[in-house]
């Protein structure tokens, strides 16, 4: 890690951007530009469902706020920056980005498959960042630059684990991908299992390039499983549904997704692959809890459903990605950022910066709003702010971290997504440590 961060550095003090001055700091845009707000995530690989879904979301909230004014006398665009899911891939893809980005004002996406290696990139370069990692270093190393609206994966674990608990499963296989992202799940999860007392049956790796999982798919039928959970992309864990459907006489053993399992390509892909109604009866994922109801959620969809039919890559049932994290958390923290501009006058980052804490966080006295339009008014009116956006009320602790509560969800046979049940805080503690 110190040898990524220590190149990262080298090449960036090598290179110079439009939106940089000398010494690698971001400046404000000029008068009257475009604003960019960069999608770093996986475009193609096995993660490839990953950059359209976190689009889908800079497509909605900038499209309201551009209709709203946009910010400064800025409008607001999304440019996608492939990372292919490996670092390898990430760190130059980062470095290309800021050298041909006139104007960047900020970054979304960074998964936990290139976040350890580009985060320090983008925070050397001064550029303010939502990123949608669960990996747990940073919980407690401060990048001044690094927000987080999602859940550590060690917490995701641990409601996968109570939703198995809920659901009256005492035997477990696992089966996650290769990926950093996946494989940062099963630690946690093996040591919540034994914590609640229920047994793992098997632990499978599965390689998101291979084409068939026959040999993982006869190890987990052969430890007798009462449920299986899993988090594999692209194409990994339709193509295990399947096999395992064929070689079990044609029934399916219970899945417990991750909260990536809830999107479109995912969906579809499963249904395809043992059939709707085979899928849905025996699927349960957890997910951060998002508002369904309320000027939030109204003004989240409004803008959402608007650019329908117009996100690249984005295929499938397009309401799903009301639900799905990405389009959710980044949804906020888009407008979190924007309204920290107009607050502090700037589009530097490291000028408007702070002021993300505290229109998130909100202070004493505050103003409650729930739209980017209806928090500007206010902000233009003088007020203090506090945003609460379709995720829910922020938290930000020392490290930019804000995570809420999780929730269960399922799909219908069309392919929305039914919220059936909520994990208390109390619940996740009992499983942790």
């Amino acid at each position: 890690m110190i040898g990524i961060v220590a190149l990262a550095v080298a090449v960036l003090t090598a290179c110079s951007s439009a939106s940089s001055n000398s010494s690698g700091a971001a400046t404000g845009a000029a008068s009257g530009s475009t604003l960019t707000i960069a999608d770093v995530a996986p475009f193609s690989g096995p993660d490839a469902a990953l950059g359209p879904t976190y689009l889908a979301s800079c497509y909605g909230a900038t499209a309201a706020i551009n209709n709203a004014g946009g910010v400064l006398g800025h409008k607001l665009t999304c440019k996608s920056v492939d990372t292919r899911g490996d670092p390898a891939d990430a760190v130059p893809a980062v470095n290309q980005m800021f050298a041909s980005t006139s104007n960047l004002g900020l970054v979304i996406g960074c998964t936990s498959d290139e976040a350890a290696s580009v985060v320090p990139v983008i925070n050397a370069r001064n550029m303010a960042m939502f990123c949608m990692t669960g990996q747990s270093e940073f919980d407690s190393v401060k990048f001044p630059y690094f927000y987080r609206l999602v859940p550590p994966d060690l917490e995701e674990s641990y409601a996968m684990v109570a939703i198995a608990q809920e659901l009256h499963y005492n035997k477990i296989a696992l089966a996650f991908g290769n990926d950093i992202g996946s494989q940062t799940f099963i630690q946690p999860a093996i040591a919540a299992l034994k914590k609640a007392g229920m047994t793992m049956t098997t632990n499978q790796t599965l390689d998101l390039n291979a084409t068939t999982f026959r040999t993982e798919a006869e190890a987990i039928i052969q430890s007798h499983p009462d449920a299986i959970m899993t988090e594999a992309l692209g194409s990994a864990d339709p193509t295990l549904f399947s096999e395992i459907k064929q070689l079990n006489g044609g029934k399916m053993i219970p899945i417990i997704g991750t909260s990536a399992a809830i999107s479109p390509p995912f969906f579809k892909s499963a249904a395809a692959a043992i059939g709707a109604t085979t899928f849905t009866s025996n699927f349960h994922a957890d997910n951060l809890v998002v508002e369904s109801n309320g000027p939030a959620f109204q003004a989240f969809s409004s803008a959402l459903l608007s650019q329908q039919g117009k996100v690249p890559g984005a295929t499938g049932d397009f309401t799903t990605y009301l639900s799905a994290p990405g389009g959710v958390h980044l949804y906020d923290g888009i407008n979190l950022a924007a309204l920290a501009m107009i607050m502090s006058k700037s589009t530097s980052p490291s000028v408007y910066g702070p002021d993300i804490v505290k229109i998130g966080n909100g202070v004493s006295g505050a103003t409650v709003c729930y739209s980017f339009a209806a928090c500007a008014a206010d902000l233009k009116a003088g007020k203090a702010i506090r945003y609460e956006g379709p995720g829910g009320p922020t938290n930000f602790d020392a490290y930019h971290d804000s995570t809420g509560i999780f929730q269960v969800d399922t799909y219908s046979d069309n392919g929305a997504v039914n919220v059936v049940g909520n994990l208390s805080a109390d619940q996740l503690r009992a499983l942790s440590g």
